[in-house]
């Protein structure tokens, strides 16, 4: 039986595999996996890793020095891999689709929240406090959603944004015109996205291309109501730029579930120590801006499709006859 060590490890990952593992010995390790926590995994066959874990040259030389053979990652994005490097030595495997919907419900949860001040009222309210003075929002049906990239998780958030009753304009260097056609949505470029949106929600993959897609520049083209949403990545933003906006006026608020700066911080509780890191801290703070801990994927058809396809990818990849759920190559999963 294969020994698997798996990193950044919380209760509700462990109770999705537990449920579904029968074939490998699974050690659980809160600790991000680091060059200084990569020897946990002595004597294992994999490694099971997540969106803010290290693996880097340094993790991989290591991981390889103690006969690592597969890096299995519980997620879409693969950013935080240096995938060239690894595969050199070993298998890079991910879990390319899970729950597209969860993503793009979470996406117009933020908006929603954001638009209708539901998390003022909330707060009110618990105080007793009913009062609707500044709760104003807007009809979405109408507006203009802006949507940058198109695959399924973006896809499930235009099938809701047209849904509202919204106009949707979408963004992605590989455009799916003819679907575009069928449900009613058009296709612009980047800056028509920005200069023509009521709300814009990013769905693209993390690359050189996307890297601080929300910069200076797009912000200056933005209208002055706008929304942002990220839940995809955080260096899809521009950090300081996106507060330099909000603390402006530049634009009217912004819903993330990611931040660029996430890794030490989000899936922690914190709340006890003194967080250093001064533009979150801002962020936090203002009224039209909600944070959540980089949790829409977080759904229990999520969790179980992770696992599902997860374990599946390890079989196959130790020869135990499975039937993968993603595409597979012999030393790559992209």
């Amino acid at each position: 039986m294969e020994e698997i060590a798996f990193f950044d490890a919380k209760p509700y990952d462990i109770e999705s595999f537990d449920k579904l593992n029968k074939d490998y010995k699974i050690n659980y390790y809160e600790d991000k996996l680091t060059p200084r926590t990569a020897r946990l995994a002595a004597g294992c066959a994999a490694v099971c890793a997540f969106v803010n874990d290290t693996v880097d040259r340094e993790v991989i030389d290591l991981l390889t020095g103690m006969g690592v053979k597969a890096i299995v990652m519980r997620c879409a994005g693969y950013n935080n891999v240096d995938v060239r490097y690894a595969e050199r030595t070993m298998a890079v495997l991910r879990v390319p689709a899970y729950s597209p919907y969860a993503v793009a419900e979470h996406a117009m949860a933020l908006l929603l929240m954001l638009n209708r001040k539901i998390h003022k009222a909330y707060l009110r309210t618990r105080d007793f406090n009913f009062s609707i003075v500044n709760l104003t929002g807007f009809d979405l049906h109408g507006k203009t959603a802006g949507v940058i990239g198109t695959g399924k998780i973006g896809q499930a958030f235009i099938d809701i944004c047209l849904g509202f009753g919204m106009r949707v304009i979408a963004y992605d260097p590989y455009p799916n015109e003819k679907l575009a056609e069928e449900k009613g949505y058009r296709y612009g470029d980047r800056t028509a996205v920005f200069s023509e949106s009521d709300i814009i929600s990013l769905h693209c993959p993390l690359t050189s291309d996307t890297k601080y897609i929300i910069n200076h520049e797009s912000l200056r083209l933005m209208k002055k109501d706008c929304i942002v949403i990220n839940t995809s990545r955080g260096k899809l933003i521009d950090s300081d730029e996106l507060l330099k906006a909000l603390r402006e006026k530049r634009i009217g608020g912004a819903g993330l579930d990611v931040y660029e700066e996430e890794s030490d911080i989000f899936y922690e509780d914190c709340s006890a120590d003194i967080i250093t890191d001064d533009t979150l801290s801002l962020l936090v703070s203002m009224p039209n801006v909600i944070i959540t801990s980089h949790q829409a994927y977080l759904t229990k058809e999520a969790l179980n499709n992770i696992a599902e396809v997860t374990l599946s990818n390890l079989d196959e990849f130790f020869g135990k006859g499975a039937d993968p759920k993603g595409k597979y190559t012999n030393s790559v999963l992209l």
